[in-house]
């Protein structure tokens, strides 16, 4: 395997992350150090920065060096060669107010899957590096339809690895892992502030954060039913006289159009004129076809 340069995290309102908080997101501590990642390469083991291979020669401020001397990392690609981990070299950079154990070590922050081009979901990778103890950063949050508050309260909330009495970290990642961007590429998104002074308990993993289900998934999850949508598909193939995924922009926004066409009355009635962001709607609508017709996607 060769170096591969990890993926741009997008600061969250960006044209490139639109919709992520859209769906089941995991909301994890951002920390400030310099990248790094470690693969093997016919057997031996590599490491990178950022933007680059390293050597013993030249190692990111001690990286590569520390990756060899500590021994655990090795043994984990040797029995899983098909992975390369990217993570978190933590030295002094922007943000220096965390606790002095927490310096010069590696927090792996994603896991990549070389035979599939994909990255690993995180109840996928946490038990295999759990099996050879190697650090990571752990998901403070899980929730479901993000609202802008609710992130913001997150990341007050992130004090990982933070010295007692100095505030929040540097901010929070927002990993989609059914999310891709409108070009069709994985993205995460980044929300990054020192300023906030909120604090939480740490070490107590994930929660998942209660709130109120929005408007536009209520919808979806009412009036989006199997029958319209199989309804929609039927029409377009009996027309077109089979299927291709050619159709496929059609069918999501047939059913989007019947959606509204035949039901924003009854939606009117029920919930006794709600606000709704349509923008919303038809991206939850999107996503609601996706779940009852995945073999068409």
């Amino acid at each position: 395997m060769e170096f591969m340069k990890y993926m741009h995290v997008e600061r969250y309102g960006n044209d490139e992350v639109q919709g992520i908080e859209l769906g089941e997101c995991y909301l994890f501590p951002k920390i400030d150090g310099t990248n790094g990642s470690v693969w093997l390469s016919n057997g031996l083991l590599c490491g990178g920065s950022r933007n680059r291979e390293l050597s013993i020669d030249d190692d990111n401020q001690g990286f590569f060096t520390a990756i060899i001397e500590h021994g655990i990392i090795y043994p984990f690609l040797s029995k899983y060669p098909h992975l390369r981990l990217f993570g978190e070299w933590l030295v002094p950079h922007s943000f220096k107010k965390y606790r002095e154990d927490a310096w010069r070590k590696f927090y792996v922050f994603d896991v990549a899957d070389e035979t599939e081009g994909t990255y690993l979901h995180y109840a996928q990778y946490t038990p295999l590096l759990d099996e050879f103890n190697i650090l990571y950063i752990p998901a403070m949050t899980i929730t479901k339809n993000a609202a802008y508050d609710g992130l913001l309260k997150a990341m007050q909330e992130n004090v990982f690895l933070v010295q007692e009495g100095e505030g929040c970290g540097e901010g929070i990642v927002i990993k989609n892992y059914d999310y891709r961007n409108k070009y069709g590429r994985v993205t995460w998104a980044k929300l990054v502030t020192n300023t906030f002074k909120e604090k939480h308990g740490r070490e107590m993993g994930p929660h998942v954060m209660a709130c109120k289900q929005m408007v536009e998934q209520e919808i979806a999850d009412t009036y989006v039913t199997k029958h319209l949508v199989d309804k929609v598909y039927s029409k377009i193939v009996n027309e077109m006289q089979g299927w291709n995924s050619k159709y496929i922009p059609r069918l999501l926004q047939t059913v989007y159009y019947d959606l509204i066409n035949e039901e924003i009355w009854n939606i009117v009635k029920k919930m006794k004129n709600p606000t709704i962001n349509f923008r919303t709607l038809n991206t939850i609508t999107t996503m609601k076809i996706k779940q009852l017709l995945p073999e068409l996607f």
